[in-house]
């Protein structure tokens, strides 16, 4: 059996993890991921078989028995996955009465997968739905999103609109648009419940004055979902006091989705 600490899942997890820390996006023990692996990649280097505890999840993810993911540690630092994965993060799989977690790898110390995973299992079996393809769920506090929602309208269409206009490549990358929640408490079933909703329509929910979360087909792609958004909001923040002078047109943002051949959200253009 080869080497789990080899694995390329361990391996994306420790660049990932660390390239959002040393952005500034997850201070402390800010943010979280959870990554579905298939079943034959996570058998190369686990004896799936063997369980070494169970952890209630706290939520009923029937649907999603069976499946294996690999998540981010409650109170754990993001910084510190590269130098101690196997504290750090946990390989767990859904247990048969869908409610508990089987441990396969990780949380050496005693711990277990975040608090948020909730969250996470509901907005994974909503994003399974519409495309099989988005394994990933991530969870993270950039800057400058976190900043535009305290000055901007926490309005679907506005922010979306608002964000395509910042640069051209937006509604390139994400041309199904953003999905903005208002302020809630964190960590419980009403804001994985309200978030997931929000996975119906798009794969970016902004939560305001908290962060974002991000559904995709792998690490880079979700990643480079939020990283686009940052950008753009980023872009925002330093012009939102000045007079626009030169911005992108409605007229012109349909051109680009056409000539992208994209499906994208025809109603957040006002033409």
């Amino acid at each position: 059996m080869k080497n789990i600490l080899n694995a390329p899942f361990l391996e994306e997890m420790k660049k990932t993890t660390s390239n959002m820390y040393r952005l500034g996006w997850d201070e402390r023990n800010g943010g979280n991921i959870s990554y579905m692996l298939e079943e034959d990649e996570v058998k190369e280097y686990l004896d799936i078989n063997k369980v070494i505890r169970t952890i209630p999840t706290g939520f009923d993810a029937t649907e999603l028995i069976g499946k294996i993911f690999i998540v981010t540690g409650t109170a754990k630092y993001f910084k510190n996955v590269e130098f101690d994965p196997e504290k750090n993060l946990g390989i767990i799989r859904i247990a048969e009465d869908g409610t508990t977690a089987q441990l396969l790898w990780g949380y050496k110390d005693g711990g277990k997968f975040t608090s948020e995973l909730p969250a996470h299992l509901m907005s994974h079996i909503v994003r399974l739905k519409h495309d099989p393809q988005n394994r990933v769920v991530m969870h993270t506090h950039p800057t400058h999103t976190l900043a535009m929602t305290h000055i901007h309208e926490l309005d679907d269409k506005k922010f979306t609109h608002t964000i395509w206009e910042m640069c051209t490549e937006c509604i390139v990358v994400f041309p199904d648009g953003i999905g903005v929640l208002p302020w809630m408490v964190c960590g419980n079933e009403e804001i994985g419940k309200a978030t997931a909703q929000k996975m119906e329509e798009y794969r970016l929910v902004v939560w305001a004055l908290h962060g974002i979360y991000g559904a995709g087909k792998d690490l880079d792609e979700t990643f480079g979902l939020i990283e686009t958004v940052e950008k753009a909001a980023q872009l925002y923040m330093l012009t939102a006091h000045m007079p626009h002078i030169n911005t992108i047109l409605d007229k012109e943002l349909k051109d680009v989705a056409e000539a992208f051949n994209l499906d994208y959200r025809k109603d957040f253009l006002n033409l």
